[in-house]
Order: C-alpha cells, then sequence, then structure tokens
C-alpha cells in the first residue's frame, strides 16, 4: 500500500472519533498526526497535550510549541512526575514503562475531565520492532496509536509531512534525555541537565542532524550522524567538540567511531524488541 493511501485510511479512522487528545512532543511523528487528527476533525475536536519534565530539553518544549503555532493546534501543557518514581529513577531496562504510566494516567485524567473520547500517540510502524517496554503503559490505558495501526514508516512519515509543509519533516528524532544514561545509572536531575548543556553546547557549534551525549560518569560518549565524523575527527573540530563537552561537566570526551546508532545503550545492554 502506498504512503498516500495510508494516510487516507488514517484519515478516515480520525474522522470517526468524536474527538482526540494526541499525546505531543513536537516531534516528527506527534507532529504529522496532530496535524492529519486536524484536517479530519478541526480544531474544537483536538487537543495536542505536552507532559514536561526534567526528562526532555527546554528545547524541545520551545519547538513543541512553535509546531503548535504553525498548525493553530490547541496545545495543553502539563507536568508529569516520573522522576519522583523510585523505580523509574532506578534506571531499570523497563524505565520507560514507568515514565508512560506517569504520562498516560495523566492524559487519560485530562481525557475524561474534557470529554475527549480517544487518546492517540505517535508510534509508527517502524517502532513496532524496537525494544519499547512505554508500549505496555499505552495499552494499559488504552491508548491508540493509529500512524502504526496504518503500517506508516518513519520514511513515510516525513515524506508525508514535506508535502504538507509541516517543519518536522526532516527533524532528527530526540527521545528523552534518560536515554543517554546506561541502564543502572540512576536518573538524576543533575546528570539529565549535565546531557542536556553537552548537547546544547555541540548544537552551538554547527552540528546538526543525528546526535546523542550518552553518559559514562565523568566519561562523555558522543555519538555524530556517521557522515559528519571525518569533519569533527579534524584536529580543530575534535578540540572543539571535547571543549564543548568538557565545559558542561565531562571530564573525559570520546566520539564513538561507529556512528550514531538509535537505542545504542539497549545494544550494549543486550536488550532486544520483545
Amino acid at each position: 500500500m502506498t504512503a498516500a493511501l495510508k494516510e487516507a485510511a488514517l484519515l478516515a479512522w480520525l474522522r470517526a472519533q468524536p474527538s482526540v487528545l494526541v499525546g505531543f512532543s513536537g516531534g516528527v511523528d506527534s507532529a504529522y498526526l496532530a496535524s492529519v487528527a486536524l484536517d479530519a476533525l478541526g480544531a474544537s475536536r483536538v487537543l495536542a497535550v505536552v507532559g514536561r519534565s526534567a526528562s526532555y530539553p527546554a528545547e524541545q518544549w520551545a519547538q513543541a510549541r512553535a509546531v503548535a503555532a504553525h498548525a493553530s493546534l490547541p496545545l495543553l501543557e502539563c507536568d508529569t512526575r516520573e522522576l519522583d518514581d523510585p523505580r523509574y529513577a532506578a534506571n531499570p531496562a523497563d524505565r520507560c514503562y514507568y515514565c508512560k504510566a506517569e504520562l498516560w494516567g495523566l492524559l487519560a485524567r485530562i481525557a475524561r475531565e474534557r470529554g475527549i473520547t480517544t487518546i492517540v500517540d505517535g508510534t509508527n510502524a517502524d517502532d513496532l520492532h524496537d525494544w519499547r517496554p512505554g508500549a505496555r503503559a499505552a495499552r494499559e490505558h488504552g491508548i491508540v496509536s493509529p500512524l502504526a495501526d496504518a503500517g506508516l514508516t518513519k520514511s513515510e512519515i516525513r515524506a508525508l509531512s514535506a508535502a504538507r509543509g509541516l517543519p518536522t519533516w526532516s527533524q532528527p528524532s530526540s527521545p528523552c534525555l534518560s536515554s543517554r544514561l546506561p541502564y543502572g545509572t540512576p536518573v538524576t536531575v543533575a546528570r539529565l541537565a549535565q546531557v542536556e548543556r553537552a548537547e546544547r553546547a555541540l548544537r552551538a557549534l554547527g552540528i546538526t542532524g543525528d546526535l546523542r551525549v550518552r553518559h559514562h560518569e565523568d566519561l562523555a560518549r558522543v555519538e555524530l550522524a556517521p557522515a559528519a565524523l571525518d569533519e569533527w575527527l579534524a584536529p580543530a573540530r575534535l578540540r572543539a567538540l571535547r571543549d564543548a563537552v568538557r565545559g558542561a561537566g565531562f571530564a573525559r570526551v570520546a566520539i564513538d567511531l561507529r556512528g550514531f546508532r538509535s537505542g545504542s545503550l539497549n545494544v550494549l545492554a543486550g536488550v532486544t524488541a520483545a
């Protein structure tokens, strides 16, 4: 089935819903889903909700607001408190379950209070093949994943987003900051802020595309898009990169010569999709 036909099926499904609440991050998938929902239902029957916490960088919230304003999307921001849960803070392999349980529980309450019938998330068809313990929390709260149900892949969503003029179509993925900490390393506000400072400093140097600063106590392991490695391994560039990351509080800096790999900490921990 072509991407256009999949989008038509998504539109038809959304039109059959009385109202929808979109779990919204301002990223590629949730922005596309919200745009299609607006087409299907109109602004009076769609609400996007952002969950804010120390696990997400400040730039992401600013981006979510900008994307919502661009699309004239009704947006509600609320605070989540997953870091107060010791099960989440301990950073087990199923850490995301506790985060999503907090988020979806909060959004389910908002939906009930506002009489919204359906809660949707931006899970796409590619995500079904990855280790995503948060999906269990979504199922427990009755969250629907219409992009995945329609069979829409990340590349198709990017292409369809570009066709819609969405500014997110080429945006790199940006999971929560906790994903930069190896499992078993406790999640703390200080560690998350250190990663955020390092990644912000690298963006300020001009690094675009995929980027992760993986936190290994005093060592920062930097993952760049493979196409960018040669440029940033040049001596002058490498010194600037190291200085930027050390300025965030890391004593040692290493560039991963394998380049950016989504879920690389899962690979290191031997975690695979169930």
